[in-house]
């Protein structure tokens, strides 16, 4: 898929109590808010995992990071759905066949709530 100015990308994922619990154990954050069940039964997710969504973008497009830029707004628990919504706002061809990108995105759970904004930049290198 060829990217360009304008262009809004957007998918969906809900975190489970396993991905919280590996998270934990990669990252070492483990704050009781992660550990101990709500009285719903449910866990937080680390702010960080969270911010896992929008990288998606710079998986899928080969995207090498310079900057990534989040503002945590509400916390997100295991089985909430989050709508990630990335639009590219910069898309522009360099030397040695590189592409700079920036992109601004906005994370909402199930209810339309903001959970996570922010944005990113870097280069796409030659394939």
């Amino acid at each position: 898929m060829s990217l360009k100015v304008g262009d809004v990308i957007s998918f969906e994922r809900s975190f489970t109590k396993e991905d919280i619990e590996l998270f934990t154990k990669v990252s070492g954050d483990e704050g009781n808010h992660h550990l101990t069940p709500d009285e719903e039964g449910r866990l937080m997710v680390q702010g960080l995992l969270t911010a896992t969504l929008p990288t998606k973008v710079g998986g899928d497009h080969n995207v090498m990071a310079r900057t990534m830029n989040f503002e945590f707004l509400r916390p997100v628990f295991s089985k909430d759905t989050i709508i990630c919504d990335v639009e590219i706002e910069q898309y522009e061809k360099l030397v040695n066949n590189r592409t700079a990108i920036a992109a601004s995105f906005s994370c909402k759970n199930q209810l339309g709530k903001e959970v996570l904004i922010g944005g990113f930049s870097g280069v796409i290198l030659p394939s």
